[in-house]
């Protein structure tokens, strides 16, 4: 992946404990980890997972880390695109240094607004971030492959 371009998807580690059960843990992330009762479970609650992992560190203003490479023994759990729009929004504010008053300045908004578009529960409209993103000199691309 080129420089200028960033995955959301971050690898997962599945492993059966002793009760049978498949734990989920997120290397890149630590203390992120959930199970199911089977693989397909444990899947869905690994994104939830995820989620919740990477929102608590957009609210509390922590660095997200960049998803290692996928290895053998693993498989991507992606963000919904919204809230990965989200994350790329706060990765590149922070990368630039720009808090939400000088963006809302450059976008003729309210700093409310702002807050908005990085709130993982607010369901912003994708054209409004990517016009932010504009601002901070990014663009926003959907990808779409193969499952």
């Amino acid at each position: 992946m080129p420089n200028n371009e960033r995955s959301f998807a971050w690898p997962a580690r599945l492993t059966e404990d002793e009760d049978g059960r498949v734990l989920a843990t997120f290397p890149d992330l630590p203390g992120a980890a959930t199970d199911g009762a089977d693989r397909a479970e444990a899947l869905a609650e690994a994104a939830d997972c995820l989620e919740e992992a990477i929102a608590i560190r957009l609210i509390e203003g922590e660095d997200i880390p960049a998803p290692s490479p996928r290895r053998a023994g693993t498989v991507l759990v992606p963000l919904p695109p919204l809230f990965a729009a989200k994350t790329a929004l706060y990765l590149a504010m922070r990368a630039q240094g720009v808090n939400n008053t000088r963006l809302a300045k450059r976008m003729g908004c309210d700093e409310k607004e702002i807050r908005r578009l990085l709130d993982p529960r607010h369901g912003s409209r994708i054209e409004r971030i990517d016009a932010a993103l504009r601002q901070l000199d990014r663009r926003l691309h959907l990808q779409v492959t193969a499952a």
